[in-house]
C-alpha cells in the first residue's frame, strides 16, 4: 500500500512539474525544394537571438529553378486546443480559431483567391501565434517582406516555415538572402506583437503621417451609382455639423472603366475635377478611389496597352479569372505589371495629374492584391510578385507626393513601408452579422496600427433600423480599433442622435485597445489625460461583463452619459451584441 501511494504521489507531482507544450524552432531541420533535382544549392542560416536570417547559394554549374525554402519543418506536440492566429497574404483572409479546428475570419486564400498550396494543410501567411491552453503565447513571423512570401503550412504535429521563392532561377554562383524570420514566446500577448512590429518597422520604415485621418466615404450610401450631387449634399452637411471630417472622398463610380482614372464617367452627372475644387474651397481635403492595378478588357488602357499587363503562358495579357477571384466589378480584371517601366511611369503620371492639377491630398488605393497577382509572367523575368508590387507602389508614391495613402485589398505584409493608412477588415454593412465579422477582423490587427500604420476599420455606418446596442457595439469598435473615423452615412439625412453618436469618435484618438487574449471582450486605450475601456458582449444574450481597472477612477459612460462612481473593479451589464466605452479619469 506504501509503494502504491509513492508511485501515485510521484505520477501526480510529475503531472504538476511537466512544462507546458512548445516549439523547438531552432533545432528544426531545413528544406530548399527545386523545380529540377538538385544538390548544387547551399543553405545557410545564422541566429541571433529571437532572428534568424538565411542565404541560399547555387554552388553547381547550371541554373537552377527554386520553388520554396522552408527554414524549419517542427514537429510539435502541441494540443489541438492551442489557440490559433494567422495572417494571410490577402488583406481580406485572416485565420483563427484552434490548431485541431482552423476558422477563416474572412475568405479562404484557397477557395477565394486560388492561391496555390499544399492540399494537406492549413496556410497562413506573415506571422501566427499559438497559446496552448494555460501555457504562453508562441510568435512565430517573417519580420521582412522585400521579395519573397512567408508562410507556415499548419499539418497535424508539424509546422513549416516556408518562403515563397516562386520557381525563379538561381543562376550559377548566385545568392539569395531569404526574408528574416521571429521567433518568440511569453505571457504577455500584446508585448509580443509589439515586438513583431517594432522589428517590422526596422526593415521598413513605416511612412509617417501625424494623426490617423477623419472623413466622409461616398461608398456605403451611394455605392457605383454616386453623384456629383450626391457629394456636394454631404459637402454642404459636413461643412454645418461634422467639420471634423476633414477628407471627403468620393469612391468607386465616378470613371468610366476600371483602368481610366483620369476619365469621367457620364452617370456621374458632372465633373470629377468640378467637385473636388469646390471641396477644397470649402475648406475640406479632397480624396479620391483609385484602383492602380486592375484594368478591365474594355478600357482605353487596356486596349492601347495591352503589352503592360502581365502575361499568360501563351504570351498575351492574363486574365484574372484564370488564376484567382477576377474582380467583384466589371470583371475579368487584369493586372499592371509593375516591373515594366512604362508602366511605372504611368502610374507615376496619373497619381501626380491627380495630387498636382486636381488637389488630391488622400487616395484610397483597391485591388491592391492584383498587383501581386500570382501565376502571372512578368516584364523582368528575375523579379517576384512581391517585387512588382512594391516597384509599382514605389511609382504611385512618386506620383502621390504628400498625399495620405491608403492600403485596402492589398498584400498585408507586400505593403510593408509603402502605404500611410490599412484597410484591416472586410467591408462593412448595415446588418449585425457583418458589424460583429468586421469588429473581430480589425480587432485581431490592433496591433498593427501606429506602429506600421494607421488601421483603417471601414466607414462607420450608423443609418438603418438596427436595435441601438448594435450601434453601440460598431460604434465602440471602431474606437477601439485606434484608427481611421470615415462616416459611410448619408449625413444630409443622419437623423440627430446618430449624428451625435459620430461626433464622440472625433477627433480619432490613434491609440489601439489592448486585449489581453483572443475572445476581445474588454479592451483598454491608454491615453494622456483618461482610460477608455472597451467591452463587448458578442453573445446572442444579456450578459454582465467584468472589468478590473489598473487603479481606481471616475467611470463614465461613453455613449449614454451615465455614472459608475469611483470604481476599482465593476461588472458592466450588456444586451446582447452591445458594446460600451468606458471612460476613465
Amino acid at each position: 500500500m506504501i509503494r502504491q501511494t509513492a508511485i501515485l504521489f510521484c505520477c501526480a507531482a510529475g503531472l504538476a512539474a511537466a512544462p507546458a507544450p512548445t516549439l523547438d524552432v531552432w533545432k528544426a531541420p531545413h528544406e530548399v525544394r527545386t523545380v529540377e533535382p538538385s544538390t548544387a544549392v547551399k543553405f545557410t542560416g545564422r541566429r541571433d537571438g529571437d532572428l534568424y536570417r538565411a542565404r541560399i547559394t547555387n554552388t553547381g554549374g547550371t541554373v537552377v529553378h527554386v520553388k520554396e525554402v522552408a527554414l524549419f519543418r517542427i514537429a510539435h506536440d502541441l494540443p489541438d486546443a492551442t489557440a490559433l492566429y494567422g495572417e494571410s497574404f490577402q488583406m481580406l483572409s485572416q485565420t483563427a480559431g484552434t490548431l485541431g479546428h482552423p476558422v477563416d475570419l474572412a475568405y479562404n486564400e484557397l477557395k477565394h483567391y486560388k492561391i496555390p498550396q499544399p492540399a494537406d494543410a492549413t496556410v497562413v501567411t506573415g506571422m501566427m501565434t499559438l497559446t496552448p491552453p494555460g501555457g504562453e503565447t508562441m510568435l512565430l513571423g517573417f519580420t521582412s517582406c522585400r521579395r519573397f512570401n512567408g508562410r507556415f503550412y499548419l499539418r497535424p504535429k508539424s509546422i513549416e516555415v516556408v518562403l515563397d521563392t516562386e520557381g525563379l532561377a538561381l543562376a550559377p554562383g548566385e545568392s539569395w538572402d531569404m526574408e528574416e524570420f521571429l521567433y518568440t514566446s511569453g505571457g504577455n500577448r500584446a508585448a509580443l506583437l509589439g515586438k513583431l512590429a517594432d522589428r517590422v518597422a526596422v526593415n521598413h520604415p513605416p511612412l509617417r503621417f501625424p494623426h490617423p485621418p477623419a472623413g466622409w466615404c461616398s461608398w456605403y450610401c451611394f455605392g457605383p451609382r454616386v453623384t456629383a450631387k450626391n457629394v456636394m449634399d454631404n459637402l454642404s452637411a459636413i461643412a454645418k455639423d461634422v467639420p471634423q471630417l476633414k477628407y471627403v472622398q468620393l469612391d468607386d463610380g465616378y470613371q468610366p472603366a476600371m483602368g481610366d482614372w483620369l476619365e469621367t464617367g457620364k452617370a456621374f452627372g458632372g465633373d470629377v475635377q468640378g467637385v473636388l475644387q469646390a471641396i477644397r474651397k470649402q475648406g475640406f481635403e479632397p480624396a479620391i478611389w483609385v484602383a492602380p492595378f486592375i484594368a478591365e478588357a474594355g478600357s482605353h488602357i487596356f486596349q492601347q496597352h495591352p503589352d503592360w499587363f502581365m502575361k499568360g503562358d501563351d504570351g498575351k495579357p492574363l486574365s484574372a479569372d484564370k488564376v484567382t477571384f477576377q474582380g467583384w466589378r466589371r470583371g475579368p480584371w487584369y493586372a499592371l505589371d509593375g516591373t515594366n517601366p512604362a508602366v511605372q511611369k504611368h502610374l507615376e503620371s496619373v497619381f501626380r495629374t491627380m495630387r498636382q492639377q486636381w488637389g488630391v491630398t488622400y487616395f484610397k488605393l483597391d485591388a491592391n492584391f492584383w498587383g501581386a497577382m500570382h501565376g502571372g509572367k512578368l516584364y523582368d523575368p528575375k523579379a517576384t510578385r512581391i517585387e512588382a508590387y512594391r516597384r509599382g507602389m514605389e511609382a504611385v508614391l512618386r506620383g502621390a507626393g504628400d498625399s495620405f495613402i491608403l492600403g485596402c485589398n492589398h498584400p498585408v505584409w507586400g505593403s510593408f513601408g509603402l502605404i500611410h493608412g490599412s484597410r484591416s477588415s472586410d467591408d462593412i454593412s448595415r446588418r449585425w452579422d457583418r458589424f460583429s465579422k468586421t469588429a473581430r477582423q480589425n480587432l485581431s490587427r490592433n496591433w498593427q496600427n501606429g506602429r506600421l500604420w494607421w488601421n483603417d476599420p471601414d466607414a462607420l455606418t450608423l443609418s438603418g433600423n438596427l436595435p441601438e446596442e448594435e450601434y453601440r457595439f460598431h460604434a465602440t469598435a471602431v474606437l477601439a480599433s485606434g484608427g481611421l473615423v470615415l462616416s459611410g452615412d448619408d449625413l444630409s439625412a443622419l437623423p440627430p442622435e446618430r449624428l451625435a453618436m459620430l461626433k464622440k469618435l472625433l477627433p480619432p484618438t490613434g491609440v489601439a485597445a489592448e486585449f489581453a487574449d483572443e475572445s476581445l471582450k474588454v479592451g483598454i486605450v491608454k491615453l494622456k489625460d483618461r482610460t477608455l475601456v472597451c467591452v463587448f458582449n458578442w453573445a446572442d444574450e444579456a450578459a454582465k461583463i467584468p472589468v478590473k481597472l489598473a487603479r481606481p477612477g471616475e467611470v463614465t459612460d461613453l455613449w449614454s452619459g451615465a455614472s459608475h462612481g469611483k470604481q476599482a473593479a465593476l461588472e458592466v451589464p450588456l444586451k446582447a451584441h452591445e458594446g460600451t466605452v468606458l471612460v476613465v479619469r
